[in-house]
C-alpha cells in the first residue's frame, strides 16, 4: 500500500490554493486507502499552532490541569521533542536552549498564552502542516463526545470533500492523533469504533418518536431507560457547520447500542429512538459526514 507520504509529502509546503491541495491529497487517498497521519499532544499544538487553542473546537485537556509556569516549561519541553524527533527543524537551533532556560526561570508566565521569549526560526514537516492546515480550514465537522466511568474523550472529524476526511481523537490526557479518511464511510467506521468501543451494536428495533417534553420528564419508555441506565458507553455526535445540524446520542450497554436522533436544535418533532445493528449505525453516522454542497448536489 502507497503511503500517503510517498503522494505528497514531497510538496515542501502547503500555501497553494486549498482546492487544489485537497485535490491531490483525495487522489492519493483513493490509491492507498484510510491512514494514520501522526500523533501530537496538546502542549506540541499548543506550540505549532497557538492560535488554535481559541479558534478550533478540539479539546486540549491537559493544558487545563497546568499552571501558567507549569505550562510554560511543557511548552519548552514540548518544542524539543519536536525537534528530536525532526518534526521540527530550528534554524537557530543555538536558540533552543536557551528557550528552556527561560521558561524553566519565568515567573510571568501568563496562562494561555506560549513560551515567552520565544524567536526561533521554525520549519515543520508537510506532514504536520497537512493535519494542521486541515484542522483548520474544514467548512464542517462532526463533534464526539465519549462518556464512560473513566471519564470523557473526544473525536473530530474535519469535513472537506466526499472523499477527503481529516479524524482527530483526543484522549483525555491530551494526545491528539489524525487519521486521513478517504470517504464518509471510511471515517464513519472510526467514529463507529469510537461509540460503540466494545461491538455491541447487534439488530435493528423498531422506532419510537419522542417530543423534547417526554424527554425533559425521562418519560422515554421502559426499554429505552433500562439502555439509559445501563449504558457504559454514553456518546453525543453532533454536526457543526453554518447551518446547525443533528444531534445523535447512543448508549451502549453490555450487549446492544441505542440510538436517539434530533433533526435540528430544539426540534418539536423529528426525535427518533432505536436499538441499532452496525449496519445501521454506520449509515446514521455516514450521513452526518456528507458535505452540505454534495447533499444540495444530490
Amino acid at each position: 500500500m502507497n503511503s500517503i507520504k510517498d503522494k505528497v509529502m514531497h510538496t515542501p509546503e502547503i500555501d497553494m490554493d486549498l482546492d487544489e491541495f485537497r485535490e491531490i491529497l483525495s487522489d492519493a487517498l483513493k490509491e492507498g486507502g484510510t491512514q494514520h497521519l501522526l500523533r501530537l499532544t496538546d502542549e506540541e499544538i499548543a506550540v505549532l499552532d497557538p492560535d488554535s487553542l481559541t479558534e478550533c473546537v478540539a479539546p486540549t485537556p491537559r493544558l487545563g490541569e497546568l499552571s501558567a509556569q507549569e505550562r510554560e516549561w511543557a511548552y519548552a519541553t514540548a518544542l524539543r521533542s519536536l525537534v528530536s524527533r525532526e518534526a521540527v527543524e530550528v534554524g537557530n537551533i543555538d536558540e533552543l536552549d536557551s528557550v528552556v532556560r527561560r521558561a524553566k526561570n519565568s515567573n510571568d508566565a501568563a496562562a494561555g498564552t506560549t513560551p515567552s521569549g520565544i524567536d526561533l526560526d521554525l520549519r515543520i514537516t508537510p506532514e504536520l502542516s497537512l493535519a494542521l492546515t486541515l484542522r483548520r480550514t474544514a467548512t464542517q465537522a462532526l463533534a464526539v463526545e465519549q462518556n464512560t466511568s473513566g471519564g470523557a474523550t473526544h473525536a473530530l472529524v474535519y469535513v472537506h470533500s466526499v472523499d477527503l476526511y481529516l479524524v482527530e481523537r483526543v484522549t483525555s490526557g491530551g494526545l491528539h492523533a489524525f487519521t486521513l479518511a478517504s470517504s464518509a464511510e471510511d471515517a464513519a467506521q472510526l467514529v463507529q469504533m469510537f461509540v460503540d468501543p466494545f461491538d455491541v451494536a447487534d439488530k435493528d428495533g423498531p422506532t419510537h418518536h419522542l417530543t423534547p417534553e417526554q424527554i425533559s420528564q425521562d418519560n422515554v419508555g421502559r426499554s429505552l431507560t433500562e439502555a439509559i441506565n445501563g449504558a457504559l458507553v454514553v456518546s453525543q455526535v453532533v454536526l457543526l457547520a453554518d447551518r446547525p445540524g443533528p444531534l445523535l446520542t447512543t448508549y451502549a450497554t453490555d450487549r446492544m447500542v441505542w440510538t436517539v436522533f434530533v433533526e435540528a436544535p430544539n426540534s418539536q418533532t423529528g426525535i427518533q429512538a432505536r436499538p441499532v445493528g452496525k449496519l445501521t449505525l454506520k449509515k446514521m453516522i455516514s450521513q452526518l459526514l456528507i458535505p452540505e454542497n454534495a447533499k444540495e448536489s444530490e
